[in-house]
């Protein structure tokens, strides 16, 4: 196992509600033990706090019905399973990739184009009309 393998899945639990309620956040732990070893091919499973903690935030009875996870399988020979971030994987790319994109969009030539804006309508107003007593 030279290289470490990463993939990141989104595992539904909601087979869990199945189970007793006060069993449903073991059981949902052990479901995502059991994805991944099918889906990594390994044995040995370690689940991370953060993602325990997401699990067990709303108690034993409910647990989440669906999970973002990231899974991946280190040199020791264990699949580590962690919560996925959208912020961690942008992060990712380097900042030289991105020059290179700004720069092309401010090399592009800017054409102005008139605004196309209706002019706004005058609303009435929402006060229902006073009426004239007659005495």
């Amino acid at each position: 196992m030279s290289q470490e393998l990463e993939r990141v899945y989104t595992i539904n639990l909601g087979k869990a509600l199945l189970s007793q309620s006060q069993h449903r956040s073991v059981r949902a732990i052990n479901m995502i033990k059991e994805f991944a070893r099918h889906h990594m091919k390994v044995e040995q499973i370690k689940i991370e706090e953060d993602l325990a903690h997401q699990i067990w935030a709303k108690g034993v009875r409910s647990p989440p019905r669906k999970v973002r996870v990231r899974m991946s399988k280190t040199e020791d020979g264990y699949v580590l399973v962690s919560p996925y971030d959208e912020e961690a994987e942008s992060s990712v790319t380097p900042e030289k990739e991105t020059k290179k994109v700004s720069d092309k969009v401010e090399e592009a030539p800017k054409k102005e184009e008139p605004s196309k804006e209706a002019p706004k309508k005058e609303e009435p107003s929402k006060e229902a009309p006073k009426k004239e007593s007659k005495e």
